[in-house]
């Protein structure tokens, strides 16, 4: 969510509205296709405290992937639910990722400002030292004479 209220009636592709047979009417299957899919795992609709079933604009869209899937695809039921679960998984790590990736943003700039404030406390009054390089010059030093 982006922080702020939701209107609680406020309908969403994942608000769950459709009665089987709407649902059934929407996505072109029929009613006994749906319930089938329900107990297989590939589409689980929510439930109202009746235990009737509810399919959500997600789910209508689910059940047209399903069947295309199935129809043209000529792909079985099992493999179709592999497919949605790897779907899935493949959703849940992008959102993973870019979770991690914030939190790597965030700590870097952290470390960044971090970094800022070390040099900032730097003493200003050291002078760096500098390695000299090491000859065989030899150098003669005499006292200047005093003046009388």
């Amino acid at each position: 969510m982006d922080g702020r209220r939701r209107n609680p009636y406020e309908l969403t592709e994942e608000t769950p509205v459709y009665v089987i047979s709407v649902a059934a009417q929407l996505s072109g299957l029929h009613p006994q296709t749906l319930r089938q899919y329900d107990r297989l795992g590939l589409v689980s609709p929510d439930r109202t405290a009746g235990r009737g079933r509810r399919y959500s604009a997600r789910d209508i869209e689910l059940l047209r992937q399903v069947q295309a899937l199935s129809q043209d695809e000529g792909i079985n039921l099992a493999g179709i639910k592999r497919i949605i679960e790897l779907e899935n998984q493949v959703v849940a790590l992008q959102q993973r990722v870019a979770e991690l990736q914030a939190a790597v943003e965030g700590a870097a700039a952290a470390m960044q400002q971090r970094e800022a404030a070390v040099h900032a406390s730097y003493r200003r009054d050291l002078v760096p030292y500098q390695e000299v390089q090491q000859t065989s010059a030899l150098v003669v030093w005499r006292p200047k004479k005093a003046r009388d």
